[in-house]
């Protein structure tokens, strides 16, 4: 695999078409100027040693010598071994609820992107361990299966909106019997879901899913989204109605998230605006007993800059040997 240390040099190649047209222009140029001396076939007559080919070699060699020094402060390296890198931590996934009813504005500037931020926030926190994103809504999806590229994993997040998942509805046994599923092999200790609803659920038994995740040895874990007074569902610039014409009102389901959690073996933690949630399940996470997690990687990269450079030093050379002017002894005469 080739890898660029110090890519952001390649972009000294966009200079390459430049150097090109610009002695192309000169050229042109030079040609107006000796049309103002006289017959420009007369003016060739005159300069004889004047070779126009070789100035073209010229040209391209030194901008292939440019494209080869350019790449060379590129830094190319290729991977020289792989190794197993192994680390101690948990496997936290997150179930993320994606219903129309997480538009509702009593969090700013609404449930769901309030989630978003705060799981954002949260892959700042982890070091070692390993974290999943799943989305649901009447069906659930593996946004991300577990990790430890907290990059990408912020990469997926900000992709996520009511539109991830066709089918609406609250299916969060669904969500739960999906992650279940998504644990790594080596994962049989530390193994954590987070479900992150408003608790409205309407398809399936939660509940049940949850004991079986604990059955299991994985805790859940519910972070309620919401107010028990419920808030309208903003969509499409009105306000969500029903059939009959009624302003749609979603409400947080506490008792629901509670029995998900009691069940789960883990805890409930209603939303708030400053504290989300997930640092107190976190910091209860950290009182687990850590799993040993191996991974292959690169570990070393062979440094190929050296060769370019050379290539391009001799490019160099060859260019300013060659000159301009045509040779003035023949070797094979008549």
């Amino acid at each position: 695999m080739l890898v660029f240390a110090q890519y952001q040099y390649l972009w000294l190649l966009l200079l390459l078409p430049v150097i090109i047209i610009g002695y192309a222009v000169l050229r042109r140029l030079r040609k107006r100027r000796i049309r103002r001396f006289g017959d420009e076939s007369l003016v060739g007559e005159l300069m004889p040693s004047v070779s126009s080919s070789k100035g073209w070699v010229r040209v391209v060699l030194f901008s292939l010598a440019f494209g080869f020094f350019a790449i060379g402060l590129a830094r190319p390296q290729i991977g020289a071994k792989l190794s197993e890198h192994k680390a101690k931590g948990a496997e936290i996934i997150v179930c993320l609820d994606v219903s129309n009813s997480m538009l509702a504005e009593d969090y700013s500037p609404n449930r769901l992107e309030r989630a978003k931020l705060s799981i954002s926030r949260l892959t700042e926190k982890l070091q070692d361990d390993r974290i999943g994103l799943i989305i649901f809504a009447g069906s659930s999806f593996v946004q991300l299966p577990v990790t430890t590229d907290y990059v990408s994993a912020k990469m997926f997040l900000a992709n996520i909106d009511t539109g991830s998942i066709p089918i609406q509805g609250t299916a969060i046994g669904e969500a739960i019997h999906t992650a279940i599923r998504s644990f790594s092999a080596q994962s049989s200790k530390s193994r954590v879901i987070v479900v992150i609803s408003d608790g409205e659920n309407h398809e399936d038994d939660a509940v049940a899913a949850a004991k079986e995740a604990a059955e299991n040895g994985i805790r859940v874990y519910t972070i309620g989204v919401g107010s028990a007074e419920g808030q309208p569902i903003p969509f499409n610039g009105e306000l969500m109605k029903d059939k009959e014409g009624n302003i749609v009102v979603t409400r947080l389901d506490e008792e629901t998230l509670r029995q998900i959690a009691r069940e789960g073996g883990g805890a409930y933690i209603h939303a708030g605006n400053e504290e989300f949630g997930l640092g107190p399940i976190v910091d209860d996470v950290r009182k687990m007993e850590d799993e040993e997690f191996g991974s292959v990687v690169f570990e070393e990269f062979d440094e190929q800059y050296m060769y370019f450079f050379g290539i391009a030093l001799l490019l160099f050379v060859a260019q300013m040997l060659i000159g301009e002017r045509r040779p003035k002894r023949k070797f094979f005469q008549r």
